[in-house]
């Protein structure tokens, strides 16, 4: 960090908040609340002084309130700028009558109390998204007894307590009575793998952080009784193994099941029942401390931000990627990179990989100093536009604008156009035209494969970058699947409207397949939730029209499935074969005198 601060290309704001966030990529404009210190970070140089006369006394957050600080204070060691700070809400110096000592005793006069917040804009032209995680807080699992009892701390307490840095300077003792633990018990998992509390994923770095807690306890007191308490132990990363092994071999017991019951007894130390699933019994373990693993969630700024910046997250809460294996860092918004744990908890080497891949990704995208766009973007017709906001509804990206009440026009922004298509998709009005993928081109391919023979032929609309790539990959692999599929590619699931759909049983088409992304896995962060809406709307008007629903599939099919596709055709093929040539033909009728009676 502070090589960060005196670098001269990069500009550091310290307590400071991203309000607002708006444009496309190379150009996002943040607007940033930059709070104010009380202290000139310019002139301070953290003598000291001020914080010996602070009268104002208040737990600090740094050592997980283990120890104390003061109203004016500097938030950790190695903090950037090197300058104090104010709590203006607990200082009591803002009314010179009452305190103002911090103040008199600076011989820079580098406190000022009448010192404001700011709004900041800066133009950027990419986003690195890296707002860590927290914490869990175990307070709900009270059957632990971490609000009950002294001498049972979180797994951050702990780390701050055994700290050369901590309270007290690296020297593991109890709360209650300061007194060195003769046998410490750690539990894993608290607030992780639980759908009932905290979090059902694995919080990635709790099982290797106890693992290193127990070798340092070993080291600085060798006679300590070890116990951890576990579901199983996840040392996956390199060299994490032999840790695990090393550990074990200096004493460490690993008791595989979770406490049921923490009782307190009258020295301040417990008795832990635990249900031990290897020995398949319940055994009790007595122990002068608990230290309670816990989990990792979100940052409290995630669903803030996401909101901002129209990003998606997973269930679990974080920032979800544009893709786990292809662009691992990317957002599906291009321009917004993920860092560090936004996208998902890690430790220190994998956070480390994943913010020099975004900063890589991000001078890749900057460097020439001009943005190149894909062709493949929307256009509006303005003359027959109507303003009437649908297609600013639906695009992902906040790619359109509009405005309704002045009947101006809809926008679209080639720069933020991703090319899904699905505004031409919802268009009401047919006002907007998707370069290379307009409605005349996909209607002439659908009419060119059902010329002949229709009757035997499925046709299926596939999205580029999960369903085509999954039909590719079931031809690689050679796996045998139905001859008479027509596939007719398009960006996204999201762009099929719903005239080629119409246009291919008019055709005499027996079947109509649209596939697409998982939901939650689209390539255009959530388009093909309008093709869900889109094909139940189609099914609807089918079964009014006394046309079989079943007749339209929707399917979901990844890059990856290409077994899946193979199974999918060959089900669609059982179901073509129920459909005969009356039903194709009266269906065929229908869609003409339909046709019919809106021309007239």
């Amino acid at each position: 960090m502070t090589d960060a601060g005196r670098h001269p290309n990069i500009k550091l704001y310290t307590l400071s908040e991203v309000i607002d966030l708006k444009g496309y990529v190379g150009n996002f404009e943040a607007k940033i609340l930059k709070r104010a210190r009380y202290v000139s970070d310019k002139d301070c140089t953290a003598c000291g002084e001020c914080v010996k006369v602070c009268p104002v006394v208040r737990p600090d957050e740094f050592n997980a309130g283990l120890s104390s600080r003061k109203a004016i204070y500097s938030p950790f060691p190695q903090a950037v700028p090197s300058a104090y700070v104010i709590n203006i809400k607990e200082c009591l110096g803002h009314n010179p009558v009452v305190c103002a000592k911090c103040s008199e005793v600076c011989e820079k006069k580098c406190i000022n109390f009448h010192m404001s917040d700011e709004e900041v804009v800066e133009k950027v032209g990419s986003i690195v998204v890296a707002t860590g995680l927290e914490p869990y807080d175990p307070t709900e699992l009270d059957e632990y007894g971490y609000t009950r009892f002294e001498n049972v701390l979180t797994s951050t307490e702990f780390e701050r307590m055994v700290s050369a840095g901590g309270p007290t300077k690296g020297e593991l003792t109890r709360p209650s009575d300061r007194r060195v633990p003769r046998s410490v018990g750690f539990i894993q998992c608290v607030g992780s793998r639980s759908a009932r509390k905290g979090g059902s994923y694995c919080s990635n770095i709790c099982c290797m952080n106890t693992i290193k807690s127990t070798l340092v306890l070993k080291e600085h007191h060798p006679d300590i009784e070890i116990k951890v308490f576990y579901i199983d132990i996840r040392a996956f990363g390199k060299g994490f193994e032999d840790l695990y092994g090393k550990s074990r071999s200096l004493g460490v017991q690993y008791i595989r099941g979770l406490p049921g019951t923490v009782i307190e007894n009258g020295d301040g130390g417990f008795r832990v029942a635990v249900e031990n699933g290897a020995a398949g019994k319940i055994s009790f373990h007595d122990l002068d401390m608990l230290v309670l693993a816990v989990g990792m969630k979100p940052s409290g700024s995630t669903k803030k931000l996401q909101e901002m910046l129209g990003l998606q997250l997973s269930p679990d809460g974080f920032f979800l990627e544009a893709h786990p294996k292809l662009q691992p860092v990317d957002a599906a918004t291009r321009g917004i990179f993920f860092a560090g744990c936004a996208e998902g908890p890690k430790d220190i080497k994998e956070s480390v990989t994943q913010g020099s891949a975004a900063a890589a990704r991000a001078i890749r995208l900057m460097h020439k100093g001009e943005m190149l766009s894909e062709p493949v973007t929307a256009e509006v017709v303005e003359d027959a536009c109507k303003a009437c906001g649908k297609c600013v509804e639906v695009c992902p990206y906040g790619a359109i604008t509009a405005d309704a009440k002045r009947k101006i026009p809809a926008r679209v922004n080639p720069a933020a156009c991703a090319g899904c298509g699905t505004c031409a998709a919802e268009c009401p009005f047919d006002a907007i035209v998707m370069n290379h993928f307009t409605d005349e081109q996909i209607t002439s391919q659908v009419d060119e494969l059902l010329a002949a023979d229709p009757e035997s032929k499925i046709l299926a609309f596939a999205c580029n970058w999960c369903s085509y790539a999954g039909a590719d990959y079931a031809g690689v692999s050679r796996l045998q699947y139905p001859p008479n599929v027509r596939l007719i590619r398009t960006m996204c699931s999201g762009r099929v409207d719903e005239s080629f759909i119409w246009e291919g049983f008019a055709r005499g088409a027996p079947i109509v397949l649209v596939s697409g992304c998982h939901i939650g896995d689209c390539h255009y962060i959530n388009a093909n939730h309008w093709t869900v809406k889109r094909v139940e709307k189609v099914r609807r008007k089918m079964e009014k029209l006394g046309i079989r629903p079943e007749r339209l599939q929707l399917e979901w099919i990844s890059a990856a499935e290409g077994t899946r596709f193979a199974a999918v055709m060959k089900d669609l093929e059982e179901l073509r074969k129920q459909v005969g040539r009356e039903e194709i033909a009266e269906t065929v009728r229908i869609l003409a005198e339909r046709t019919k009676a809106k021309d007239a």
